[in-house]
């Protein structure tokens, strides 16, 4: 991670959490007991935190990502479209994937699954889609693609079925534009909500491919800004963190005088 890059995360966390500050009204949900046992400034910070949270994907970790990998690959970019056109042959490609997931029939392989949706992604009709657009769009210097979904939330097992049809939409919708494409779909999630254990990923076996459409934490960060960028963002917002404690402390404690 350079110099500049560092710089330009820090300010970036600074404005969000100061913007946060100023434009941020609690609930005005009534609470005694925990409002007496607690104090007010307390729950207040409570709030601000789950507001801050439901918020982290689009305004930290997409430009942060974005940041990291304008360096890294030759084009870095933010909530585009996979392409607006599914051939028909793909889509039942897609459903016969679908079906055998669902059913056991077969294991993800996304390099197969992709195969399979290639051989056919010209085929048919064409039929206009509107797939989810993708957080995280990068392309290497020799054109290969990532098609990103960045995460912010333990998602449960019942969710991973539709992740992994997004997934080879995205897939096929590039495909019918460039058939010869060299692309990836995956899922990231930006950090280990179960360290210092492995993240549970068994959720996820017979749905997702585990190699192929999943990275978690540094597998996600140092993919995206080379080796090290996860320590180095962890140690960043730490910093950020401890300059701003004051102002932090100074906003929520007027809550306990009103």
């Amino acid at each position: 991670m350079t110099n500049n890059q560092i710089l330009i995360i820090e300010e970036a966390l600074r404005a969000n959490l100061r913007n946060k500050f100023q434009n941020y009204n609690p609930e005005p949900a009534v609470m005694p007991f925990h409002t007496r046992l607690l104090g007010r400034d307390r729950l207040a910070l409570y709030s601000f935190i789950q507001s801050l949270y439901t918020t982290f994907g689009t305004s930290i970790y997409e430009p942060v990502a974005k940041e990291l990998g304008s360096l890294q690959f030759g084009s870095a970019l933010l909530q585009q479209v996979s392409g607006n056109l599914i051939s028909s042959e793909a889509h039942r490609v897609i459903q016969n994937i679908m079906d055998n997931l669902s059913t056991a029939t077969s294991m993800p392989n996304k390099r197969d699954e992709t195969e399979a949706i290639r051989a056919v992604c010209t085929q048919g009709d064409m039929k206009q889609v509107k797939p989810t657009k993708v957080d995280l769009k990068l392309i290497t210097h020799d054109g290969t693609i990532y098609l990103i979904d960045i995460k912010t939330v333990k998602p449960n097992s019942g969710e991973f079925k539709g992740f992994k049809r997004m997934l080879l939409e995205w897939v096929a919708a590039t495909l019918a534009i460039n058939p010869e494409a060299n692309v990836h779909s995956l899922i990231a999630i930006p950090y280990n909500p179960y360290e210092p254990d492995q993240y549970n990923r068994w959720t996820m076996r017979g749905m997702i491919d585990l190699d192929q459409e999943l990275k978690v934490a540094n597998e996600f960060w140092d993919f995206v800004g080379g080796a090290g960028a996860y320590i180095d963002l962890l140690d960043i917002f730490e910093r950020v963190g401890i300059e701003l404690r004051p102002e932090i402390d100074d906003y929520f404690r007027r809550f306990n005088n009103n």
